[in-house]
């Protein structure tokens, strides 16, 4: 035991010997040397951006088939615009062209399923604010524009080929292009030829009712019954006791000494009640297309192999009124006995019509060089519409004219009883055109319509030609991207009001330049 101690104390000084000699001790006087210098940290790199993917989207459940998200989106104009003829800027205040910006669209969807059987959603917003109209007074005031219900849905599926719904919804009929997706346009904007009856039977193109939708194999189908809005028109339709009728009983006719003619041009149905039927199918040859909302996807990006054939139609009865020419009243005579009134509907007599619109479509949307990313995108729509004799409706999207003149500013013939075709085409540069990142996508538009209600001197029908020409500078795909337009449109203001609708005496082409800038998360 004791030789033991001996070996371990002997090792520990050895040990501690073996220690001593790994100190160098620096001579008298001289400082020890400096320390290895730490490396510089490193520079940090810029993360990668990540694709957008499904969005805000919160998971309430682990596999994320329970799920709540959120849909924000923001168009905003710059824009040079030739006036038509006789526009105001301000009262008093004519305008031939300017310089104005204005938000054409702004708007959020909530979308929330928390069963695989059920699904809500409501759509929110604003619309063609700019700084003399789309406020609260939208004629005359572009000032605290309301944000309304775009859409409110609640949703069912009984199986895999049906789903029942009700709302205030956008499951229209006519064409793709009447419940198209304002996020993926191809061109800047829509033709508006699209949504018809928009503001006048509808909320901005949205209906109150009940719809089906679903697909069996490549066949996809919505069908829809709705109410109409009311037109509220005319502003007074019942005979006020103890006064003289004085202007335009019921919108119908023109007046002359006391003497009011039908003018056998058809306008909207007050006293419409009839329900509003819609329907639209489609046959996809190559992929299928998303139908878990109403949207119809307007060019892919080369994403996807898309070929579909539509039709589609709407249709409501007593929907629109005329008076014939033939029909001729003089306004003292409804003067009302004492205590008692007169309903301009029963005094004044009136033609009702159906309303009757009909649309045939083909969408074509392809890559096609894989190694440079390049695709092809091709819309086609024929319409053929029916709102009764000669009627005509003008329309602006997001119009700098003020005051509610029906063809100031901007405003085209945008619907009426006749036929429409619009066509547009897109290519997709290939992915370097611009550097690694920005692709371009030019494109072309054309609307021709032809309205029984617009005529040449001649008789014959004055012809709506719109032209449309511009570039989608896709910054992240449609989620940033910036859009420069040129549009040549028809100025129809030199015309005179005449029985059987307008005659056309010139028609000068006006030039509109917008540029875009869309922001969608």
């Amino acid at each position: 035991m004791q030789n033991a101690r001996y070996a371990l104390a002997l090792s520990a000084l050895l040990t501690t010997a073996g220690a001593s000699a790994q100190v160098i001790t620096p001579p008298t006087g001289e400082a020890p040397p400096p320390a290895a210098p730490a490396p510089p940290p490193a520079t940090p790199t810029a993360a990668k951006p990540v694709p957008y993917g499904p969005g805000m989207k919160v998971n309430l459940s682990p596999d994320g088939s329970k799920y709540l998200r959120f849909l924000l989106w923001s168009q905003i104009y710059t824009r040079y615009n030739e006036n038509n003829t006789g526009t105001l800027r301000a009262p008093n205040k004519p305008k031939d062209s300017q310089v104005d910006f204005g938000i054409r669209r702004s708007r959020m969807v909530i979308l929330a399923q928390l069963n695989p059987r059920f699904l809500v959603y409501t759509h929110l917003g604003i619309n063609n604010q700019n700084n003399v109209s789309g406020g609260l007074n939208a004629a005359t005031d572009g000032k605290k524009p309301q944000i309304f219900i775009h859409e409110a849905v609640t949703e069912y599926k009984v199986n895999k080929y049906l789903n029942l719904g009700a709302g205030l919804h956008y499951y229209n009929g006519i064409s793709r292009l009447s419940s198209a997706s304002t996020t993926s346009m191809l061109a800047m904007d829509f033709p508006l030829t699209n949504f018809p009856t928009i503001d006048a039977l509808d909320q901005f193109a949205r209906y109150l009712g009940v719809f089906a939708k679903g697909r069996i194999g490549k066949f996809d189908y919505r069908l829809s019954v709705s109410d109409p809005f009311l037109t509220n028109l005319p502003t007074n339709a019942n005979y006020v006791a103890g006064g003289v009728q004085t202007g335009n009983p019921l919108g119908l006719g023109t007046t002359v000494d006391g003497v009011n003619t039908g003018t056998n041009i058809a306008q909207y149905n007050p006293q419409n009640t009839g329900h509003v039927y819609q329907g639209y199918f489609n046959y996809n040859f190559l992929e299928p297309e998303a139908n878990l909302l109403p949207y119809y996807q307007g060019t892919y990006l080369g994403t996807k192999r898309v070929l579909s054939l539509g039709t589609g139609f709407m249709y409501n009865n007593d929907g629109m009124y005329s008076r014939p020419t033939s029909d001729a009243r003089t306004l003292s005579s409804l003067t009302p006995a004492a205590g008692s009134t007169t309903d301009l509907f029963t005094a004044v007599p009136t033609s009702k019509h159906d309303i009757k619109l009909f649309g045939a479509d083909v969408f074509y949307d392809v890559p096609l060089d894989t190694a440079s990313r390049t695709a092809l995108t091709f819309y086609g729509v024929y319409y053929r519409y029916d709102f009764g004799p000669n009627y005509v409706r003008y329309v602006g999207g997001e119009n700098p004219g003020y005051g509610a003149a029906a063809l100031r500013g901007n405003a085209v013939p945008q619907s009426g009883t006749g036929n429409a075709q619009y066509i547009n085409a897109g290519f997709l540069l290939p992915q370097n055109t611009l550097g690694p990142k920005v692709r371009l996508q030019p494109y072309v538009a054309y609307l021709h319509s032809s309205y029984e209600g617009l005529r040449k001197s001649n008789g014959e029908r004055a012809g709506v030609n719109v032209y449309d020409a511009g570039v989608n500078v896709l910054l992240d795909g449609h989620n940033a991207k910036v859009t420069l337009n040129y549009r040549a449109r028809p100025d129809f203001s030199d015309q005179a009001p005449v029985p059987n609708g307008a005659l056309i005496n010139n028609v000068k082409y006006r030039p509109e330049i917008t540029l875009q800038t869309q922001v969608f998360l």
